[in-house]
This record gives structure tokens, C-alpha cells and sequence, in this order.
């Protein structure tokens, strides 16, 4: 009897199992996708199946690097700094054809790029929005007139420095980059309201434009 009241004690002292933790790439995005997002677009546009909703296919990610046609070397910080940022390893872009009037020859090195997928990209997306774009000075939004009628939006970024991944006592140029988010969206105006629902955020200044 005593061994039991033993056991007993041992079962209600054990500690409690930690929860486990989240996958990198935490998915929250995808997981608003399912529960906010894709009701109030079926709902918006009145889609009856959730199959045609639209959402995020993919996202890339182009830096060009025009002074690497005259000093290779800068390639490499590029290409580090792109990595930090959106946790996969970048693909050096090669020059397809040589352009005299710049001094390029084929098969030079000129950028780097990157296509997210799946996780990586719901969480690049999320830092996006949440961490980086708030980062820049005097941000008002970004315009809604990026689409390119195809229900694709390109993004153009000045200064790599907003990003919180890249040491600012270790930049030695600025580099601009375009974030280009591809949808399965039938339209721009489905596009918009997908990003919008994400929390994209676009500016009033160009409202009556858009």
C-alpha cells in the first residue's frame, strides 16, 4: 500500500511536458489564410468553391548588381546579404547575352535571386509586412498600382538595411531589390484584396487611382 501512495506522488510531482514549438517559418500567415482570409474572400467575390480562392504561389526575390560587371568581388556581400534576409540561399544571375555599351559579357555575374515557397515564403511575407516595411522612413504605404494585370505585385526595396537580419555597421553599399508576390488571382483587383486581407500595407494616397 505504501509503494502505491509512493507511485502516486511520483506521478502527480512529474513536470508537465513542454509545448512543442512552432516550425520555423512560423505558418501564422498560412494559418490566417484558412480562418480569416479565404472566408472573406469567398465571400467578397462570392465563390462557392475554396478551391478558387485565391492565395500566395510564390515569392521572388531579384537583386541586380550592376557594379559586379566591373568587380566581381561585390557579388559575394550580395549575396550573403539576400541569404540573411530571406533564409535560403540565393542563385547568382549570369548575363544571357553581352552588352557592349555597358562592358558585358556573357556569363558575367550581375545579381542574385531567390524563389520562396511553402513556409519560407508565408514567413518572409510576414516579416514583410510586420518588421520591415515599417522601417522605412516616413512610410505611408505602398502603392497599389504595382500589379502587373495578371494579379501579380512587384515591390521595389531602395535600402536592404530595413530588413532587421543585415548589420548596419557591416553594410558597405546599398542595394536595392525587388520583391516580386505571384498569386493564382484571376485578376489585380483579387490580388489586392488577398494582400490586403494579409495586412499589405497599401497606400489611401492612391486609393481612387487604384
Amino acid at each position: 500500500m505504501a509503494d502505491k501512495e509512493h507511485k502516486e506522488k511520483k506521478i502527480e510531482a512529474a513536470p508537465e511536458k513542454k509545448a512543442e514549438k512552432r516550425p520555423k517559418g512560423t505558418v501564422r500567415l498560412r494559418e490566417k489564410f484558412e480562418k480569416e482570409v479565404k472566408p472573406a474572400l469567398m465571400k467578397e467575390f462570392a465563390l462557392k468553391n475554396p478551391m478558387a480562392v485565391p492565395h500566395l504561389h510564390k515569392i521572388v526575390v531579384n537583386m541586380g548588381v550592376g557594379e559586379a560587371t566591373q568587380n566581381a568581388k561585390v557579388i559575394d556581400p550580395a549575396v550573403n546579404e539576400m541569404g540573411a534576409i530571406v533564409g535560403q540561399k540565393p542563385v547568382i544571375t549570369k548575363a544571357k547575352k553581352p552588352i557592349a555599351g555597358f562592358k558585358i559579357r556573357e556569363g558575367y555575374p550581375i545579381g542574385c535571386m531567390v524563389t520562396l515557397r511553402g513556409a519560407r515564403m508565408y514567413e518572409f511575407m510576414e516579416r514583410l509586412i510586420k518588421l520591415s516595411l515599417p522601417r522605412i522612413r516616413d512610410f505611408r504605404g505602398v502603392s497599389p498600382r504595382a500589379f502587373d494585370g495578371n494579379g501579380n505585385y512587384t515591390l521595389g526595396v531602395k535600402d536592404q538595411s530595413i530588413f532587421p537580419e543585415i548589420e548596419l555597421d557591416k553594410i558597405k553599399r546599398n542595394i536595392g531589390f525587388d520583391v516580386t508576390i505571384v498569386t493564382t488571382a484571376k485578376s489585380d483587383a483579387e490580388a489586392k484584396a488577398l494582400l490586403a486581407e494579409f495586412g499589405f500595407p497599401f497606400s489611401d494616397r492612391h486609393r481612387k487611382a487604384a
